[in-house]
């Protein structure tokens, strides 16, 4: 899908990516060997990822360290991306380890069989067992993080103009908001493709593509990545975009507090939200499947889960690390986020991204 930089991993430019070598397309995980106390130690796990995969200096190194492996990472552009091409490359797979499935593609993944259950120990796998994938009996991919694709606003803007800003789907129809609303492509974007599904959940698939149409008409404008979106048509990432509405996440508004200020230039808008879960996997055919395991806990541990709202811009699945003071105040979740089934997301988003492109492109 979107070969631009992660919506995340661009908010969180501050944070230092972790560093990344790209390995062969058939892999490159040595075997680990049993080592006295039954772990192992040595050889080398890849892990294939998204653009936005980054976490503080220093963890990656310590489980290195703590593992005896030693870790490779593959990028791809987004999770439809990384879907793709698990699903292109199952025969000779690029890793042992994937991060960055999310629900939009979880069904696709476990129908090609891609990914394989695997034994997680982490006290966390408890927690994440709530965003289990609906029919993977056998828990083959385990949630890692999640987070709410919603429209943001642009507060100062609002406020400049003496316009109320939007609180709703539906109120993006009106006129007062005509040419004012700027959203990535669906087909192109992983956030735009959660977007579209939140409509689908809104309205109902009698419903949503008027929906869309109705956009369209009152304005609308269609970016091909989050980072055009974002940082080039909306306002409230630098002022200097003509849109106060975008489609980002719930965990936007806090970047956006002025140097020496303590609110936020913008709001996400929680009535208008899809949650997206990012899950994890050891992928069939692995290499070294038993460093994928140890790889897969070691996302659930506490350093991990505690460091992920700061890296990577997600809520860790873990209840049991602290979130940042700004989350709690400026970044809540929704409390009734849209749903869609994802054994209808399965069957009919090829369809539905169909559909949009014939309503909102032409």
């Amino acid at each position: 899908m979107t070969t631009h930089r992660g919506p995340r991993a661009a908010l969180a430019a501050a944070t230092t990516l972790v560093a990344l070598t790209a390995c062969s397309a058939l892999g490159t995980g040595d075997a680990a060997t049993p080592d006295a106390t039954g772990g192992t130690s040595g050889g080398t796990v890849t892990l294939v990822t998204h653009e936005s995969f980054g976490l503080s200096d220093g963890l990656l190194e310590k489980f290195e360290q703590d593992s005896g492996l030693t870790v490779q990472v593959v990028q791809q552009a987004d999770a439809g991306a990384l879907v793709n091409q698990l699903v292109l490359t199952k025969d000779a797979p690029l890793g042992d380890l994937v991060y960055g499935i999310d629900n939009a593609f979880a069904s696709r993944a476990l129908d090609e069989g891609v990914v394989v259950p695997a034994d997680v120990t982490a006290p966390a796998a408890a927690d994440a067992q709530t965003y289990a994938v609906p029919g993977d009996d056998d828990g083959a991919l385990t949630a890692i993080d999640l987070s709410d694709v919603c429209l943001n606003v642009d507060s100062t803007w609002f406020a400049d103009k003496g316009v109320t800003p939007p609180t709703t789907l539906e109120s993006l129809l009106d006129p007062a908001y005509r040419d004012l609303v700027v959203v990535p492509d669906p087909v192109t974007s992983s956030p735009g493709l959660a977007f579209l599904l939140a409509t689908v959940g809104a309205f109902g698939e009698d419903g949503w593509a008027g929906y869309w149409a109705g956009l369209r008409d009152n304005g609308l404008k269609v970016a091909d990545g989050w980072s055009d979106a974002y940082y080039t048509d909306f306002s409230g990432a630098g002022g200097d975009g003509p849109r106060p509405v975008v489609l980002s996440y719930a965990s936007s508004p806090p970047v956006t507090v002025p140097e020496g200020g303590d609110t936020p230039r913008t709001a996400a808008l929680l009535d208008t939200c899809f949650r997206q879960v990012e899950y994890a996997g050891v992928l069939a055919g692995a290499k070294n499947p038993e460093g994928a395991a140890q790889l897969l806990d070691f996302l659930l541990s506490d350093d991990v889960q505690a460091d992920i709202p700061g890296s990577m811009y997600m809520y860790p699945v873990s209840s049991s690390v602290d979130l940042p003071d700004d989350w709690a105040r400026w970044a809540p979740l929704a409390e009734k986020p849209f749903e869609v089934a994802p054994a209808d997301i399965a069957e009919h988003r090829e369809e539905w991204l169909s559909t949009w492109s014939d309503t909102v492109i032409g």
